[in-house]
């Protein structure tokens, strides 16, 4: 027998053999699916139901790729992820022929008749930036060659004079050269690499990085990103092991040169509660860090124990402050408008006044909560800014309280709208969860994340790399930085830190306009 004709044999006995198999696992479905009593479909329709599950399974994947348009998936469109992606490859924003926005109501930014030239601006790009970008070689229609490169960019950091200083009256305030960093994520949320990846890329960028609930970790301490210990209900890494707040364990870590400030966690937008993470993640490990017992689930209460009014929130910001002598704030998800006049009233009562306030809107992200607390609960974050803006302005005291934002805010154009609505500062999770290689798959609730972030298992993490990934968490935030000096530019203002209500406006569906402060009004009065 030839060659050939001994190919041609092989070929038809894995035809054969390949109808064989799917004869008999027809066979099978018929027998066993008919006699089951879970699925009513499978019991009439064995076959064309196992067809229909199959492709149940990978919708996800198909709609994603294949079936909506750049700006139709959520939570983030396909064009707002490959904005972040290219931000981190490339350290570039270009794009070309036009949005692709539908221009409905919303916020707009206003631009100026005459905008600032570049030397105009107020941008420190004196030290450069050492990372690495991707570099094209050729790209075609199935392929693409590209090669990382060495290079130093402009950090875009504001200039000493537009410092942002956070904390009044203590011997430890802060000093913001930047204006975004990440936002709390917790080791055993997302695992080792992850971690220390962002911590490498944001202590290159310069900015900060917020520790989420579940405590500092030596994955936190790998870069030299400045520190947000974040304080939960649960009250992890300051607390004892019956669950107890902990001075002495507070105390160490106020000493830790690397932590610059405390936040206190109320409420997060995508859960409204407690914290919660999976048993499968609650490695020793991270159990250790927690002082929990491992492999259990972890549901940390909904609001602290000893916290039950604003008196008795401020009461412990006092303390906390007093014992640090750092600055210290809380993080809140805003229902209505009465509950934050009550908090800045009993601030003006007590005299006490929280260092900053973080606001996340109810469209934040998390790796883990219920559907009814995602999808339901809290004000959007462009609501609920101008809110607690507003009320602290009526109150005399806005320039006391520095206002984080975050939910959604992963592209300059929006952090620019943020800081028109009254923020100061903005956080960010899931866009940098993306610059380290999240591929929006939703499993990070499973542990079962496919690209090695949202996850403790460590075959998994073999995918992530952090000597490449910590870049492109760099390059992100510093193309940002970049992006909302053009904005600053193109409104007039010489930094983004000038950014303000007069440089936005308010779309409405009749096509009628609306000022910031009209709007800011209307809802502190609701």
């Amino acid at each position: 027998m030839t060659f050939l004709s001994i190919l041609q044999l092989i070929v038809n006995i894995l035809i054969v053999t390949i109808l064989l198999g799917i004869g008999i696992a027809c066979v099978a479905f018929l027998i066993f699916d008919r006699k089951q009593k879970q699925h009513s479909v499978l019991r009439n329709y064995p076959v064309l139901a196992r067809v229909r599950y199959f492709l149940e399974s990978i919708g996800p994947e198909l709609r994603q790729y294949l079936f909506l348009n750049d700006n139709e998936d959520k939570p983030f469109s396909r064009d707002q992820y490959q904005h972040i992606v290219l931000a981190g490859k490339y350290n570039e924003r270009a794009t070309s022929f036009g949005s692709e926005l539908d221009y409905d109501d919303g916020f707009y930014l206003n631009n100026a008749m005459f905008p600032k030239q570049r030397k105009e601006l107020s941008i420190d790009n004196q030290t450069l930036i050492s990372t690495f970008v991707y570099q094209i070689h050729r790209e075609s229609l199935f392929s693409r060659k590209e090669t990382l490169k060495s290079t130093d960019i402009s950090p875009y950091y504001l200039d000493k004079a537009h410092y942002i200083k956070i904390g009044e009256n203590i011997r430890f305030p802060y000093y913001a050269k930047r204006l975004v960093g990440q936002s709390g994520m917790s080791f055993g949320a997302l695992g080792s690499k992850a971690i220390t990846a962002l911590s490498k890329g944001l202590g290159h960028a310069g900015t900060w990085m917020n520790t989420g609930e579940g405590g500092l970790s030596s994955y936190h301490l790998a870069g030299e990103a400045d520190i947000i210990f974040q304080i939960g209900p649960g009250l992890f890494g300051v607390r004892h092991q019956d669950g107890s707040f902990s001075k002495d364990e507070f105390l160490k870590k106020a000493h830790h040169p690397r932590i610059k400030m405390f936040e206190i966690k109320l409420a997060q937008g995508a859960k409204t509660r407690g914290g919660h993470i999976d048993g499968q993640k609650v490695t020793e490990e991270v159990a250790e860090i927690r002082n929990v017992p491992p492999y259990e689930t972890i549901n940390s209460p909904n609001r602290f124990d000893f916290i039950d009014s604003p008196h008795a929130l401020l009461k412990w910001v006092a303390t906390l402050r007093e014992l640090s002598q750092k600055p210290v704030g809380f993080k809140i998800v805003v229902g209505n408008p009465n509950d934050v006049k009550k908090l800045v009233t009993a601030m003006v009562e007590l005299n006490i006044f929280p260092d900053f306030i973080t606001v996340d809107g109810g469209e934040g992200g998390t790796g883990s909560t219920f559907q009814e607390l995602q999808d339901g609960v809290g004000l959007p974050l462009f609501t609920a800014l101008p809110i607690v803006d507003g009320i602290l302005k009526a109150n005399g005291v806005r320039e006391i309280v520095k206002i984080f934002a975050s939910g959604k805010l992963v592209t300059p154009d929006k952090i620019a709208i943020a800081l028109a609505l009254g923020a100061d500062l903005v956080n960010i999770a899931r866009g940098m969860m993306i610059s380290v290689g999240c591929i929006m798959s939703r499993q990070c609730h499973k542990n079962t994340c496919p690209v090695g972030v949202a996850t403790t298992d460590p075959k998994k993490e073999r995918a992530l790399v952090i000597e490449e990934k910590e870049y492109r968490v760099t390059n992100y935030i510093t193309s940002l930085h970049e992006g909302l000096f053009n904005i600053a530019a193109a409104v007039g203002v010489a930094s983004p830190t000038e950014i303000g209500p007069e440089h936005v406006t308010v779309k409405n569906n009749n096509g009628t306009i609306q000022s910031i402060h009209d709007y800011q009004l209307k809802l502190i009065k609701s």
